[in-house]
C-alpha cells in the first residue's frame, strides 16, 4: 500500500492518496483545501483513481471534491446520513468565513458491508457516527493481510473528534470507537484528519478520552 498525504492552511486537514503499488489503482480520501498537493501526487505516482471517498461532509474535507471529481472523473461516495451537511458546503463556509463552491452530487451511498476494490486492496466502509451522523472509517487491507484505517475525524492521536458542531453526540462517538474500532488488533495504523499517525493499541491504553 502506498500512501501519500498533505494538508494546507487553514485547517491543516489531511487528505490521502492510497494506491496499490503493482497496478497503480487507488482512491483519494477527503480532498479538500489541499486538493492540488494531491493531484500532484497522483500524476507523479501515475495513480488511477477508482474512487473519490469521504469520510463525513464537514467543510474542510470536502472542499477540494469539485475540482478532484473534475480532474479524475472519479465517482463521490459518501454515508447517505451525511448528504445534509454536504448539500450545506456554501453555508458551512459562510459560518467560517470561507467562500466555497458547491461541490458536485454524490454518485454513491455508503451502505452496510459497502466494499470498494482498487488494485489487489478492499475498502470496506464502517458506520462510526458521533463526530456528525453520517461518519465512516474506512478499513484498507489486501486480502489477509493487515488493515489501516482511515477515520476522518472520528478518532486522533491522543484525542477524539469535536461533538459541538451540528449532529454531533459525544456519547455516539465514543460508542462508535469503543464497539468498531477497539475491535482492530493494537497493531492496526489509524490516519486521521487531523495530526500525526497512530495505533488502535496506543488509543487503546493512553487516550485520556477513552481510559
Amino acid at each position: 500500500m502506498r500512501i501519500r498525504s498533505a494538508a494546507v492552511a487553514p485547517f491543516f486537514k489531511n487528505g490521502y492518496v492510497v494506491s496499490c503499488e503493482e497496478t497503480r489503482e487507488g482512491v483519494l480520501i477527503d480532498p479538500g483545501d489541499e486538493v492540488p498537493d494531491l493531484l500532484r501526487w497522483i500524476r507523479q505516482d501515475g495513480v488511477i483513481v477508482r474512487a473519490i471517498l469521504l469520510t463525513h461532509a464537514h467543510l474542510d474535507h470536502i472542499t477540494g471534491a469539485g475540482s478532484a471529481k473534475a480532474a479524475l472523473a472519479a465517482p463521490i461516495w459518501l454515508h447517505r446520513d451525511d448528504l445534509f451537511l454536504y448539500e450545506a458546503a456554501v453555508e458551512q463556509g459562510q459560518m467560517f468565513g470561507v467562500p466555497v463552491e458547491a461541490p458536485p452530487p454524490v454518485d454513491h451511498f455508503y451502505a452496510p458491508e459497502t466494499t470498494i476494490p482498487f488494485g489487489s486492496y478492499v475498502v470496506k466502509a464502517l458506520h462510526t457516527p458521533g463526530h456528525c451522523p453520517g461518519g465512516v472509517c474506512l478499513a484498507i487491507s489486501p486480502e489477509g493481510r493487515d488493515t489501516e484505517l482511515f477515520v476522518g475525524d472520528t478518532l486522533f492521536a491522543g484525542s477524539i473528534g469535536r461533538t459541538d458542531l451540528p449532529g454531533g453526540d459525544l456519547s455516539v462517538l465514543l460508542l462508535s470507537i469503543r464497539n468498531v474500532l477497539f475491535g482492530f488488533a493494537d497493531s492496526t495504523i489509524v490516519h486521521s484528519g487531523h495530526g500525526p499517525d497512530t495505533t488502535i493499541g496506543t488509543e487503546r491504553r493512553s487516550n485520556p478520552f477513552l481510559v
